[in-house]
């Protein structure tokens, strides 16, 4: 049985399916609203497993006694969970005889949690990659089965990266099973004490503290993507950064200065940065070079 629910779990599933496995069913979150007509929106994993003829199911919660009571009747071997997006009561994972293997969006002890793509990447690391995991209770504390490391790209955001992570995570996991099945699988457990923490991601989290060097407010708007974006204030409204590239140049921090024509450069803690692409409130995503044709925002405007 498969458990994922956004993008990231799609090549995995897709994986099992192509690598000749029975998946007897796809565990997915409930379709949510989306879109200015809210209208409710499948998962790719929902859509992907109709496609296929596989049967799927979308509890509003897995710890009621119903829920138990049909994965019991569907009596999987194995459950795989990638990105399912809630923790697996004991009940769960103690229900198949080969209990649940899970594949993580990091080198494990490191960035255990809900957003380790995202925060490897705003907190400037080189290098991350996938870990196929055996659940327990705990959240990513489980024995490690298998790893394999993903270069973080200098151009890399938070879903180009995902993207990558999400089909080395598939190719991992399968080699995971052949080698279950051939029992040369070596279990081994994490060393609490390297480990490290991607929370959930909140709004708040995107908000740019210009104080900061320019190369970690670049890292914070590659990896704050896709969502919550990286943001500041231009005369109190908000304003989105997608993209900027590290340059030079004095001020004071957050303060617009003198750069080359169509590029709106400000300073930080260190450095400075050329913002590339930015989306005012209630605006269009446009290049800095458009963004500044309609407006005049001259040196010595301060941001946030």
């Amino acid at each position: 049985m498969f458990m994922g629910t956004p993008g990231f779990a799609l090549p995995s599933l897709k994986a099992l399916v192509d690598s000749g496995e029975e998946v007897i069913a796809v565990v997915a979150q409930p379709d949510k609203p989306r879109g200015r007509g809210l209208k409710l929106s499948p998962p790719p994993t929902k859509v992907f497993a109709e496609e296929h003829g596989i049967k799927v199911l979308q509890p509003p919660g897995i710890r009621t006694e119903d829920f138990l009571q049909e994965l019991s009747g569907l009596n999987p071997d194995i459950i795989i969970v990638a990105a399912y997006g809630k923790i697996l009561p004991k009940s769960v994972l103690e229900l198949p005889r080969l209990g649940c293997i899970n594949v993580h969006a990091s080198i494990l002890p490191k960035y255990r949690g809900a957003a380790p793509v995202n925060w490897a990447i705003a907190r400037g690391e080189k290098v991350t990659g996938v870990t196929i995991m055996r659940m327990d209770e705990g959240m990513d504390t489980g024995d490690i089965l298998l790893t394999r490391e993903v270069p973080i790209d200098d151009g890399d955001t938070g879903e180009t990266l995902s993207d990558k992570l999400s089909i080395a995570g598939s190719k991992l996991l399968i080699e995971a099973l052949e080698r279950l099945k051939r029992g040369d699988l070596n279990p081994l457990k994490q060393d609490d004490s390297l480990a490290t923490y991607a929370p959930m991601l909140k709004k708040e989290d995107g908000r740019i503290d210009w104080k900061k060097p320019a190369s970690e407010i670049r890292n914070l708007i590659r990896g704050m993507l896709p969502w919550p974006g990286a943001f500041t204030l231009l005369g109190g409204k908000l304003l989105k950064i997608y993209k900027a590239a590290i340059s030079e140049g004095e001020g004071r921090e957050g303060e617009i200065i003198q750069g080359p024509q169509g590029v709106l450069r400000v300073a930080a803690g260190d450095g400075a940065l050329d913002i590339l692409e930015l989306q005012s409130e209630g605006g269009k995503r446009l290049s800095s070079k458009d963004f500044l044709s309609g407006r005049k925002i001259g040196p010595g405007t301060v941001l946030g």
